[in-house]
């Protein structure tokens, strides 16, 4: 507003704020039938025209919701801010459930069937990534900055978020024995979240480097993501399939649930792996189900049992 004010102070121009809320890989979905449609103005005539521009949507009973332009920007940051904070609210309870043996995706769901709560963006894993979080968090906290209003939820979310990644890795390091020089581990899922080709700030690239620079080579594979991995990551051999990302691995690693990860052929795996070690860091599968196959199995806040400790103790 204030550029055109400038350029054409004559102009007769109302400026909306209008923001979006489609998801990678849902967007036409998201858009044809929105929770919500938020549209900030402050020129009243701008209020009709922006009603008869999502009247079809309308129709459908979605709902809009006018405001003040700076409130509607708000709510879009404020928004991605609280579901990146309730994805690292879980990933913390995750390693609490690790150390003290309780299972994180019991106590996701216990906590998500409350109804103030829900249960989605409870899934414990490697930390958030893509293009919206991360940027938007990051603005939410230099915003609030800049007016001397702290967001110290959000400033503590950023941090824990990105320190997730490279503790990820050292799970990884773990399952090979402690020390992953000259291993080889196959990593499966590039982008940020399957159905999508995004790479911006997945948890692959942090994970990647640290295996890279414990001494680790690293195999990757992504159904749709090759392509833009391949501009991001450097040092890695890119292969064609999950089992041709296994020969000869030391460990294989789930860094992204994409559909064709979540039933694997283990007897199959098995065989061409050089250790049979599976880090599933999207917990797709169940422990018992892997380990019957013969594999050491690591997952992600599922700590061992109190029986499991003590027969450890025992042993």
């Amino acid at each position: 507003e204030r550029i055109i004010r400038e350029t054409n102070p004559e102009a007769d121009v109302a400026v909306v704020s209008n923001p979006e809320f489609l998801r990678e890989g849902a967007a036409i979905d998201d858009f044809k039938r929105p929770d919500r449609i938020v549209i900030g103005y402050e020129d009243e005539r701008a209020r009709e025209v922006m009603t008869e521009v999502y009247r079809p949507l309308y129709l459908n009973q979605a709902p809009l919701l006018f405001t003040k332009r700076r409130t509607s920007e708000l709510i879009k940051y404020a928004g991605n801010a609280f579901l990146a904070m309730k994805i690292t609210f879980i990933n913390e309870i995750a390693d609490l459930c690790e150390k003290v043996g309780a299972d994180v995706q019991q106590v996701a769901r216990g906590i998500g069937l409350d109804g103030r709560i829900g249960g989605k963006f409870l899934h414990a894993g490697p930390g958030y990534g893509g293009s919206c979080f991360p940027k938007d968090t990051l603005a939410l906290v230099k915003t609030a900055q800049d007016y001397d209003s702290p967001v110290r939820l959000i400033e503590t979310t950023v941090a824990v978020n990105d320190t997730r990644k490279r503790a990820m890795a050292r799970k990884v390091i773990a399952a090979v024995g402690g020390d992953a020089r000259g291993k080889t581990v196959a990593v499966l899922g590039l982008t940020f979240k399957p159905m999508t080709d995004d790479m911006r700030d997945s948890p692959a690239i942090s994970i990647i480097q640290a295996l890279q620079d414990a001494g680790a080579k690293v195999r990757g594979f992504d159904p749709e993501g090759m392509d833009n991995a391949r501009k991001l990551i450097d040092g890695i051999a890119y292969v064609g399939s999950a089992y041709e990302a296994a020969e000869g691995a030391d460990a294989l690693c789930i860094v992204t649930e994409w559909n064709e990860f979540r039933a694997l052929d283990f007897p199959r795996l098995k065989t061409v792996m050089k250790a049979p070690v599976l880090v599933d860091l999207r917990n797709i599968y169940r422990p018992e189900e892997i380990e019957r196959h013969g594999f050491a199995y690591t997952s992600v806040g599922r700590g061992t049992t109190l029986a499991g400790q003590v027969a450890e103790a025992a042993e």
